[in-house]
C-alpha cells in the first residue's frame, strides 16, 4: 500500500470516527437534557460537540470530494470548518479554568486567539479564494504553545494527571497546526494521523476537567470501543490486508480471494469487538475515572454492619461509604415517612440520589445523596449495587429490631417474673409472722395462769421481738441477726418449758456476716418444740448449728437444727411436711431464690428425735452481702 494510500485510509476513517464521537457527545447532551427537568444542557460540552461535527463534517466532506471527485470545495466551507477547530483549544482551556477567578484572563485570551483565527481563515476565503490560511493556523500554534505554558502556571495546584492531559490535547493541536500550515507534499499515515484529527484528543480532554463522570458511560466507554475497533481495523488492512493483496495481484489468481480476504477481516474485526469493549469498559472504570470495586464495597460494608449492633451507626457508615465511593459531596440519612413507591430503593435523578432501606416496619429510614463530582449520574451497575446495600443494611436493621424487641420482651418477663416472686415472697413471709405470734402469745397465756411475773418478762420480750419484726422488711438479713431473733424466740419458749427444754448454739464468728434470708430458721425451731420437745415428758435438747462444706468446686452453708424429741416416722415425713406451713414456706422461698442449689432435708425416726438441715450455696450468699 504506497503512502499517499495509506493517508487517505487514516483521513477517511479519522473523519468518519471524528462525525461519530461528536455526533455521540451532542446526543447524550440532548439525552441527558432531556431525562432531568432540573439540569440544563452544559453549553461548553453542546458547543465542543457543534464545533467537532462542523470541523469533522467539512474535512468529510471535503476530502471525500477531493480524492474520490477530484473536484474542489469551497474555500468557505473549508475556513469554516477549520474555524471550529480552532475554537476547540479555546473551549478546553475555559473548561480547565472555570471557577478559577484568576485565570479569566487566560480564558478570554483564548477566545480572542481563536475568534482573529476565525477572522483571518475568513478574510483570506473570501477575499483571496484561499483556505485555509497560514497566517491563521501559524497563529494558533504559537498561540497553543502560549496557552500552554499559560495553563501548566495556573494549574500548577492540579494533579500531574490533569497536567499532561492538557499538556498532551495542545501540544497535539499545535504541532497538528503547525503541520498544516507547512503544506508538506508527502504525507504519510502517520503524520496525517496526528495533523488532521486533533479534534479526538480536544474532546477527550474536556471531558476529563469538570466533567470526569457526567457522560462516562454513555460516552467514554463507546468512544473508546469505537476508536479501538477503527484501529484495529486499520491495522489488520494495512498490516494483513494489504500485503495479502499484492500477493494476489503478483500471482493473478482470481477475484474472489480478495473478496474472501476483506470478509475475513471484516469477521475478525467483529470477533475482537467484545475483547476490545470489555477493554475500554477496564480502562475507563479503572484508570480513567478510577471507580471503586463495588463488589469489594457491598462485601466491607456487609462485614462492617454484621458487627454493628446501633441502627444508627449503620446508617451512618453506609453514608461514610458511599459518599466516598460514589463522590458525592452530601451523604446523610432521615426518616422515611412511609416505604418507597413501587418498592423501588433508588429514586435517582441528576445530582440527586434517594436510596430507600426496605425495613419491615417503621420507621423507615433514606439515604440522600447529594452534588456529584462533575454532574454525574448513577449508572446501572451503581444503582444496582445501591439497591443491594439497602437491602443489606435493611435485613440487618430488621435482625437489630427483632432481638431488641425480644430482649425488651425477656425483660419485661422478667420484671413481671420478679415481682410476682417477691410478691410470692411477700404473702410466703406474712405467713410466718402471724404463726409465730399465735404461738407466742399461746405460751404467754399459759404463763399467766402459772407464773403472771414469767408473763409479763416474756411480755416485753415478745414486744421488743416484734418491733425488731415489724422494722424489717428485708428478704435477707445476715446470720448473726437470725440466731439472735431464734434466742429471742427460745426465750420465750425456754419461759414456758423451764428446765425441759434445753438449748445448744454452736455458730462460728466469721459465718455470722453471711446473708441467709429471713427467717428462714425459726419455723424449724418452732417445729422442733412443738413437734418434738412438746411431746415428750422429760422434755428435750435443741442444738442449732452452721458451717461451711466443700461441694466439689462449691462451697455450701450447711445449717442445722436438731432436736431430741419424740421424732416420726419416715413413711408420714413427706405427707406432713405439705401439711405444715412453716416447712413449704421454707422449700418455697429457697427454690424462689435460689432454684435447685439450695435444699431443706429433713431425717427423722421415733423416739431418736428430728435433724433439719438448709444447705445454701455460700457463692449466692455472699453476693447477698455486698449488696
Amino acid at each position: 500500500m504506497d503512502p499517499f494510500n495509506a493517508a487517505s485510509l487514516v483521513n477517511l476513517l479519522g473523519f468518519t470516527v471524528g462525525v461519530a464521537l461528536y455526533g455521540l457527545l451532542l446526543a447524550m447532551v440532548i439525552r441527558h437534557r432531556q431525562a432531568s427537568e432540573k439540569f440544563r444542557p452544559d453549553l461548553l460540552l453542546l458547543t465542543a460537540a457543534v464545533l467537532g461535527i462542523l470541523w469533522n463534517v467539512g474535512e468529510l466532506f471535503t476530502f471525500i470530494r477531493q480524492d474520490f471527485n477530484h473536484t474542489e470545495v469551497s474555500p468557505l466551507l473549508t475556513a469554516i470548518s477549520f474555524s471550529a477547530l480552532g475554537f476547540l483549544p479555546s473551549v478546553v482551556v475555559h473548561s480547565s479554568q472555570r471557577g478559577n477567578s484568576k485565570a479569566r484572563l487566560l480564558t478570554f485570551v483564548a477566545y480572542a486567539l481563536s475568534a482573529f483565527a476565525a477572522v483571518l481563515y475568513l478574510e483570506s476565503a473570501i477575499l483571496y479564494g484561499v483556505a485555509p490560511s497560514n497566517l491563521a493556523l501559524q497563529v494558533l500554534t504559537y498561540g497553543s504553545l502560549a496557552l500552554l505554558v499559560g495553563l501548566l502556571f495556573f494549574t500548577f495546584r492540579k494533579s500531574l494527571e490533569r497536567k499532561l492531559v492538557l499538556a498532551s490535547a495542545l501540544g497535539v493541536f499545535a504541532v497538528s497546526a503547525l503541520h498544516l500550515s507547512g503544506g508538506a507534499e508527502e504525507r504519510s499515515w502517520l503524520i496525517e494521523l496526528v495533523a488532521h484529527q486533533c479534534s479526538l484528543p480536544l474532546a477527550l480532554a474536556l471531558l476529563l476537567q469538570d466533567f470526569r463522570f457526567a457522560f462516562a458511560d454513555l460516552f467514554l466507554k463507546r468512544a473508546l470501543s469505537l476508536m479501538l475497533v477503527s484501529l484495529a481495523a486499520f491495522g489488520l488492512y494495512v498490516f494483513i490486508g494489504v500485503p495479502l493483496l499484492s500477493l494476489h495481484e503478483e500471482h493473478a489468481r482470481n477475484d474472489v480471494q480478495p473478496t474472501g480476504i476483506m470478509l475475513a477481516l471484516w469477521v475478525a474485526t467483529a470477533l475482537a469487538y467484545p475483547k476490545l469493549h470489555q477493554f475500554a469498559v477496564w480502562l475507563v472504570d479503572k484508570v480513567v475515572l478510577r471507580r471503586a470495586n463495588y463488589a469489594v464495597l457491598r462485601s466491607e460494608i456487609a462485614a462492617y454492619i454484621e458487627q454493628t449492633e446501633s441502627i444508627e451507626e449503620i446508617l451512618d457508615h453506609v453514608c461514610r461509604s458511599l459518599s466516598v465511593a460514589l463522590t458525592a459531596h452530601s451523604a446523610i440519612w432521615e426518616e422515611a415517612m412511609e416505604p418507597a413507591e413501587n418498592g423501588a430503593a433508588v429514586n435517582a435523578t441528576a445530582f440527586y440520589a434517594e436510596v430507600f432501606i426496605p425495613a419491615v416496619e417503621a420507621p423507615y429510614y433514606k439515604i440522600i445523596l447529594q452534588d456529584f463530582l462533575g454532574g454525574r449520574n448513577l449508572l446501572s451497575d451503581e444503582v444496582e449495587v445501591l439497591e443491594s446495600i439497602a437491602l443489606i443494611s435493611a435485613r440487618r436493621i430488621d435482625v437489630l429490631r427483632v432481638t431488641r424487641q425480644r430482649h425488651e420482651q425477656e425483660m419485661r418477663e422478667q420484671e413481671f417474673s420478679k415481682l410476682a416472686t417477691e410478691a410470692q415472697l411477700t404473702s410466703l413471709r406474712s405467713q410466718i409472722n402471724p404463726h409465730f405470734l399465735f404461738n407466742a402469745l399461746t405460751t404467754i397465756g399459759y404463763l399467766i395462769q402459772t407464773a403472771p411475773d414469767k408473763a409479763f418478762g416474756t411480755l416485753m420480750r415478745l414486744t421488743k421481738l416484734l418491733r425488731s419484726l415489724l422494722s424489717s422488711t428485708e428478704e435477707f438479713c445476715a446470720l448473726g441477726e437470725e440466731i439472735k431473733l431464734i434466742q429471742a424466740y427460745l426465750e420465750i419458749e425456754q419461759a414456758r418449758f423451764e428446765e425441759r427444754l434445753e438449748v445448744e448454739i454452736a455458730v462460728a464468728k466469721d459465718l455470722e456476716n453471711i446473708r441467709v434470708p429471713s427467717l428462714i430458721l425459726q419455723p424449724l425451731v418452732e417445729n422442733a418444740i412443738k413437734h418434738g420437745i412438746s411431746k415428750m415428758a422429760r422434755g428435750g435438747r435443741v442444738e442449732i448449728s452452721a458451717r461451711l462444706e466443700n461441694s466439689g468446686e462449691n462451697v455450701n452453708l450447711m445449717l442445722s437444727v436438731k432436736d431430741t424429741g419424740a421424732g416420726i416416722d419416715t413413711a408420714e415425713l413427706p405427707g406432713r411436711r405439705k401439711e405444715r406451713i412453716g416447712l413449704n414456706n421454707i422449700e418455697q422461698r429457697l427454690r424462689s431464690y435460689y432454684g435447685a442449689k439450695a435444699t431443706l432435708e429433713i431425717e427423722s425416726a421415733p423416739g431418736t428425735g428430728t435433724t433439719a438441715k438448709i444447705i445454701l450455696p455460700v457463692s449466692a450468699s455472699l453476693e447477698r452481702s455486698a449488696r
